[in-house]
């Protein structure tokens, strides 16, 4: 599975860096980047709870 964010759709608010700190994270310009854009077993989870708090819906797993 990849994670997919649609940047245009997105306001680097930062909730899926407190869901899943190990993916997603903000840069000093509060940018939002992908630290890895596939899915394991040990962080599917952590990526779920990532795509339900995000507020605009800007992040999708795809199969």
């Amino acid at each position: 599975m990849k994670i997919d964010v649609n940047f245009g759709v997105c306001e680097s608010n930062g909730l899926c860096v407190g869901a899943a700190p190990e993916v997603f994270d903000l840069d000093d310009d509060d940018n939002l980047h992908l630290l890895r854009d596939t899915v394991t077993p040990e962080i599917e989870e952590e990526v779920r709870d990532a795509v339900r708090q995000c507020p605009r819906r800007a992040i999708s797993i795809e199969d």
